[in-house]
């Protein structure tokens, strides 16, 4: 009887050890916590993950530091719970640091469990989530809580294009913390609870004198509309776990992997004759791409990503016949669609990550030119402009553009046009594809001619009805083969189906070679 009463209490043992983990920081932290409208870490993980599957790793590891009385102050877990579960029935691994113990603090062996659980995911293939609520690194260890964050910036970048990384910013983010998320593929935000700066307020007002808040430094909205850092802004942390869970929907588990396949009711033949009026017939008057984006693409939906920066472009991913895309949009609502510095590094950013992980690309094509400016260029368009270029060339997926009406001068060549690996070119017949406007071009090629003449403005309504009907059309492109096919837009679902079909088991590569300089 009597080893079965020692073997009982060491069950007890690791059960009432187990709760000491769970409790985290206490009950009052815990309580604090609440208050402010935050989860606890552990209800985060449980919440983000499928019921029941969740593995925890290291629940007993506690900090080495003896220094400033802290040998005294020992946490399980040291304030990180770390570990993998399923998400939609899918391998995730997950690290959700614990405000509650020292302020999330990351220190020596908080870091080391973080680096577990993503050399793990990239040894098995599975996507590595990060739900951020840290003060910062822990300043009792000094450069050793330095070195931690280094640690983890090293596997961020290693994991790169191998598996899909994403960071939920569920409190604040500050300091070096920072460049984990920065290097992670997407960037998830809370309204009002969230918060990410490299130095806080008190620290700028000491040195620039500038007064400013959290919130407007470095808020959900701040990152989401003005710096481009965030990629959604959420209303709560429930919110923010749910658009992670439906991100991870769209990509595969690692880069040799498809994205999920999820059947649909719609009809992959599905013609709508409204798509033949949306365009309209004004060269001038702006319309929302978006609703040719939804008319197209499964079940209307569209899950979109950085709606709140660089509006005249729009990105995101939805399905075609079930199948996962990527889809790259000008904006025509907004400065009527033309590609700018944030716009172009906006979409460059969300084209490599669909190239990464085997995402085909669709581009919807309206566009004007770059914006013409002394700001823009001494900012660097061609530098940032160029990043779209190479990252529309470099990709080898499936690629497939759409040209709605306006593909004019070098935008023309940007925007996924066949000159750059495009396999399928489509164009409505709306398509004006030419070196500039037809207002803009007659100007140049008729200058002498606009100024002998006695009716100026006559002549000049002439000349720019003639350059309209004979350049600006997509027929030239065509007869060149640079367009493939110039379809009637309510067909545009089931030719955009046919050609993903086509393109199932496409083969493309670049040159051997470490890695191209991407112009950064």
């Amino acid at each position: 009887m009597q080893p079965e009463s020692k073997a009982k209490s060491k069950i007890e043992l690791l059960k009432e050890r187990s709760l000491v983990a769970e409790e985290g920081g206490g009950a009052k932290r815990i309580e604090k916590q609440k208050a402010g409208g935050k989860m606890t870490a552990r209800e985060r993980v449980e919440f983000f993950l499928d019921d029941g599957s969740f593995e925890e790793f290291d629940k007993f590891v506690v900090h080495r530091s003896t220094d400033f009385g802290m040998e005294e102050q020992k946490f399980p877990g040291d304030g990180v719970i770390t570990g993998h579960g399923l998400v939609d029935g899918r391998e995730v691994f997950v690290f959700a640091q614990d405000f509650t113990v020292f302020g999330g603090s990351l220190s020596e062996t908080h870091a080391q469990k973080i680096c577990k659980v993503m050399d793990m995911a990239m040894k098995v293939g599975a996507p590595v989530v990060g739900l951020n609520d840290s003060g910062g690194a822990r300043i009792q260890e000094g450069v050793v809580s330095l070195g931690g964050y280094a640690d983890i910036f090293l596997r961020n970048t290693l994991a790169s294009g191998v598996v899909p990384q994403i960071s939920c910013i569920l409190g604040p983010c500050a300091g070096g913390a920072v460049y984990s998320p920065a290097i992670t593929d997407f960037n998830v935000m809370v309204k009002d609870t969230s918060y990410m700066f490299i130095t806080g307020p008190d620290v700028i007002k000491t040195v620039t004198h500038e007064d400013v808040t959290k919130d407007e430094l470095g808020g959900a909205m701040t990152h989401n509309a003005k710096s481009g850092v965030a990629h959604f802004a959420a209303d709560n942390d429930e919110h923010a776990l749910r658009i992670t869970r439906e991100l991870l929907s769209f990509m595969p588990s690692n880069n040799m992997d498809s994205p999920p396949f999820v059947p649909t009711t719609d009809p992959s033949d599905r013609a709508d004759e409204a798509m033949n009026s949306i365009v309209p017939e004004s060269t001038t008057q702006p319309y929302d791409i978006r609703d040719i984006v939804h008319n197209v693409v499964d079940e209307n939906y569209f899950f979109e990503v950085q709606e709140h920066y660089a509006l005249n472009i729009v990105v995101g991913f939805a399905r075609l016949g079930g199948f996962s895309v990527g889809i790259v949009a000008n904006q025509p609502a907004y400065l009527a669609g033309v590609l700018d510095i944030d716009a172009s590094v906006k979409a460059a950013r969300f084209v490599r990550f669909c190239d990464c992980f085997n995402i085909p690309l669709i581009t919807f094509e309206d566009v004007p030119g770059f914006l013409p400016g002394v700001n823009q260029e001494h900012l660097g368009i061609i530098r940032h402009g160029a990043k779209l270029l190479y990252a529309f060339a470099e990709a080898t997926v499936p690629k497939i553009t759409v040209i709605t009406r306006k593909a004019y001068g070098g935008a023309y060549c940007v925007m996924a046009s066949k000159h750059i690996r495009t396999d399928i070119n489509f164009a409505y017949p709306t398509a004006e594809i030419a070196v500039m406007g037809a207002e803009g071009a007659v100007g140049v090629l008729y200058k002498k001619e606009l100024m002998d003449t006695t009716n100026p403005e006559e002549n000049r309504r002439r000349l720019v009805d003639e350059f309209t009907e004979k350049f600006a059309n997509p027929y030239v492109a065509a007869e060149r083969g640079y367009i493939d096919e110039v379809i009637e837009p309510k067909y545009t679902r089931p030719k955009l189906i046919r050609a993903l079909s086509l393109l199932q088991n496409k083969r493309d590569t670049n040159p051997p070679k470490k890695h191209g300089n991407i112009p950064l």
